[in-house]
Parts: C-alpha cells; structure tokens; sequence
C-alpha cells in the first residue's frame, strides 16, 4: 500500500466550489482508500491506495466529485515519495522563515512540460520572483510586497495552461507530506 496527496485545483477559494472536507474524506473512504486525511480547507488529501496508477486514481477522484459534488474540477496526485523527492531538490532560496517571502510549489499536471508552462506564462521578472523547475514542479518565490509586480501572479490564475496546475505554499506542501 502506498501514500498519495490528492490536490484538488480551486476549491472553496472566495465561496466557490464548495467542498466540506469531512465529506470529501468520506468520499475517498467510500473508494476504498485508507488512512484519508485532508489538510486545510482547499483539497489537500493524503490516503493509501493500493492501485499504483496516478492516472487512475485522479480519474477515479475527478469522477467522484463530478457525480457526487457536481464539481468538474481538475485533481492532481503525486505520490508521497515523488513529492518527498521533489522537496528533497528544494533551491536553498526557498521555503525558508522569511515571512516578507511568499514560497510557492507549481505542480504541472502529467500532459503539461515546463517548456509549455513557460511559453505560454513567460519569463519570471528577475527582479521580483525567483524559479527552479525541477521534474513536474516549479519552486517559485517572491516577496509578498511585490506580488503584483511579479510576471506569474496573475498568469498563474488566468491563462491557458492555469487549468493544467495546482499551486500550494512551501508549509502546506512541507505539512501534507508528513502526514
């Protein structure tokens, strides 16, 4: 049996797509998955499964929350030793205490290559956020001052790849692995 994390892509952000977490723990119970535990309100899942497929384990979830929560919502699933791994390749300027910084992790759904991701949201202002693609994640900081001066900011929320990621902070990443 392994871990996974299941992050659900933009739910219960400003009232909308609204899911209660004990009912979405439910619902992973309810597919056979064991140890379910979710993190915050906004879809961070962590379950053992044994089917060893990310596929089909995010589609089996994405068709769960379909039926059930009529909500058609991207899901993306890492194992936990891939996510332990990409931490593992952390630059040293991110995730730090730094509270002036905001340290985020991209996750690049499995159809979507770095190379799209940065054609389509562009070059990073050097001089206001910081990048490191590594695998299917993009370590990505910036002083919370300064967000709206960032090229990515926006362009993370709304563009054409923006359904193809899921973004999470450095201590919600660091807390769903551990658990």
């Amino acid at each position: 049996m392994e871990r996974y994390i299941a992050l659900l892509r933009g739910i219960n952000i400003s009232g909308k797509n609204k899911i209660a977490m004990s009912e979405l723990k439910v619902s992973f119970t309810e597919l056979g998955y064991s140890a379910v535990s979710t993190h915050l309100n906004s879809g961070n899942v962590v379950f053992s499964s044994d089917t060893d497929t990310i596929d089909i384990l995010a589609d089996t979830i994405k068709t769960t929350i379909k039926n059930k929560f009529k909500l058609d919502i991207p899901v993306f699933v890492i194992s936990q030793k891939e996510l332990e791994d990409i931490l593992a390749k952390a630059p040293a300027w991110w995730g730090g205490n730094n509270k002036e910084l905001y340290d985020n992790l991209i996750f690049m759904f499995p159809k979507l290559s770095y190379d799209e991701f940065y054609s389509e949201i562009g070059s990073p202002k050097d001089e206001y956020e910081k990048v490191y693609n590594y695998k299917n994640a993009i370590f990505w900081s910036f002083k919370r001052k300064d967000y709206q001066k960032t090229n990515w900011w926006s362009k993370t929320a709304h563009s054409k790849v923006s359904d193809k990621i899921t973004v999470r902070t450095a201590n919600t990443v660091r807390k769903i692995v551990e658990i």
